[in-house]
This record gives structure tokens, C-alpha cells and sequence, in this order.
């Protein structure tokens, strides 16, 4: 009887442990911004798209390559670049 006891709180502990641990948040790359691999029902706005680069690109060198990262700054430009010509008055 004594040996179930410890077993049942050797379990309980170690199941409260490990949703313990999945609640820990975990940085990942988010390769929808990256290499432009969206699902086909979602469609971001161009200022949409710009705050998720700026959120990768925060993220550093801990989940990017530095060769990703100059990719997601180059993106990151390139949408700039559009949305000041969207927002130029016309002729």
C-alpha cells in the first residue's frame, strides 16, 4: 500500500511538472514571414505584414541565422519601401 502511495504522488508530481514546463513559452521561427509560406485562406495587410517582420527580426540571432535575418531586413525594406509609395500623393 505504501509503495502505491509514492507511486500515485511520483505521478501527480511529475504530471504537474510537465505542464509546468509546456506552458513555458517556446521562440520559434515563424517561417510564414521568412520564406513566404502563408496558409492560402490567410492574407496579411501590407502593415500587417510589416509588424510580423519587425516581430522576427526582434527575435535575433537566437532563433534566426544571421543569413535569415538579412533576408527578413531585406523584406522588411522592401515592404517599407511599398508602403511609402502607396502613401505618395498622386500627380
Amino acid at each position: 500500500m505504501k509503495k502505491l502511495m509514492v507511486t500515485v504522488c511520483a505521478v501527480s508530481v511529475f504530471c504537474g511538472a510537465v505542464q509546468a514546463f509546456a506552458a513555458l513559452p517556446a521562440e520559434r521561427k515563424n517561417i510564414g514571414p521568412l520564406y513566404g509560406k502563408n496558409c492560402p485562406k490567410v492574407v496579411d495587410s501590407l502593415p500587417e505584414r510589416i509588424a510580423k517582420l519587425k516581430i522576427e527580426i526582434a527575435k535575433g540571432d537566437k532563433v534566426y541565422s544571421p543569413d535569415e535575418l538579412k533576408l527578413l531586413e531585406r523584406k522588411l525594406k522592401e515592404d517599407n519601401q511599398t508602403m511609402r509609395s502607396l502613401h505618395k500623393p498622386g500627380k
